[in-house]
């Protein structure tokens, strides 16, 4: 068991120092290759041949993600039909370790006849690749963790560091913000954190458990039971929200005394409650049932008119888990 934890530390250390190594990689060129693909009215197009070629697929799905249009141009596919897919416009970064690999060396005349800018990410300044390109995007790494330096390890994992560089750095220089993350990650618990509304999860109209001040306690707790949510809002003369009443608080009444003849909402009701609007975003106020440790919240109008109710489960299942 020792030597397999030794092992495993080992391959972390040696991808940890590849990534560490790249910071000589943030230079001149890197500063161009931003601005290329800032100032491009094109996409990137991203390949790669094996390893390399999953690893492009990772960036453009980042860049895509993060407000940079990207796509992946299978490198033997280019050369029966697929170069269709690239544009003069387009920005083309090209992946390689070696900066020979044949089926990338074949691309560059064609990529080169269509006037295109060229970024090559190698781990060679002297290959082809990188005398051929434009721009130069070092990703060499002094060892490979794989113990026969064949298996592409820490090469890959620098290459995808310099990947993600790239599309923070241009999500920055975009000024590429969390509403615009949200517009473009609709679904998923991820897209529901950032967009999904209050309004629009709220419970509505009669499904609102509410009572008025002078309702007798025993027609509250048939109200609470009734609408299954643990609460009920307890309203003045003019149906304004004057507090609410928990399941708790009955539990605590009712500890206190069993005789509840005579007693209503008012009595029991706690004042000045936790409430929201409804165009607050829906995380936000799984926010602040976790802050205040409470399990739901009244939504209001600007004339304090309970509009909507929103309870802890219902976000939970939602799939909206604070970070």
């Amino acid at each position: 068991m020792n030597e397999i934890i030794s092992n495993g530390k080992e391959v972390i250390r040696i991808e940890a120092e590849a990534i560490a190594d790249l910071k000589n990689s943030i230079n001149e060129d890197f500063v161009n290759t931003v601005e290329t693909i800032f100032t491009s009215k094109g996409r990137v197009v991203l390949t790669g041949m094996g390893k390399s070629g999953l690893i492009a697929r990772k960036i453009v799905a980042t860049l895509n993600s993060t407000g940079t249009a990207a796509i992946y141009l299978h490198p033997t596919d280019a050369l029966h039909g697929d170069l269709g897919m690239v544009r003069s416009e387009d920005v083309v970064i090209l992946i390689s370790k070696s900066g020979e690999t044949e089926e990338i060396s074949n691309l560059l005349p064609m990529l080169k006849r269509m006037n295109v800018k060229l970024i090559s990410m190698c781990g060679n300044k002297e290959s082809k690749l990188a005398r051929e390109c434009d721009l130069f995007l070092n990703i060499a790494v002094k060892e490979e963790a794989c113990p026969y330096d064949l298996a592409p390890t820490a090469s890959t994992t620098a290459t995808l560091a310099l990947g993600d560089a790239l599309a923070v750095s241009l999500l920055k220089k975009r000024n590429f913000t969390a509403k615009d993350f949200a517009f473009l990650h609709p679904g998923g618990s991820l897209g529901k954190r950032l967009s999904l509304k209050i309004k629009e999860v709220m419970i509505t109209g009669d499904r609102i458990p509410r009572v008025n001040k002078g309702t007798s306690i025993k027609d509250v707790i048939i109200e609470i039971t009734s609408k299954r949510l643990g609460t009920t809002c307890v309203l003045d003369e003019n149906g304004k929200l004057a507090g609410i009443i928990t399941d708790g608080d009955l539990r605590r009444l009712l500890e206190i005394t069993l005789d509840i003849t005579g007693l209503s909402a008012s009595d029991v009701m706690t004042t000045k409650p936790k409430v929201l609007k409804e165009e607050y975003l829906a995380s936000f106020a799984l926010q602040q049932m976790e802050n205040f440790k409470i399990t739901s919240l009244v939504i209001v109008d600007d004339q304090n008119h309970p509009v909507g109710i929103i309870h802890l489960h219902d976000l939970i299942n939602l799939g909206l888990q604070s970070r």
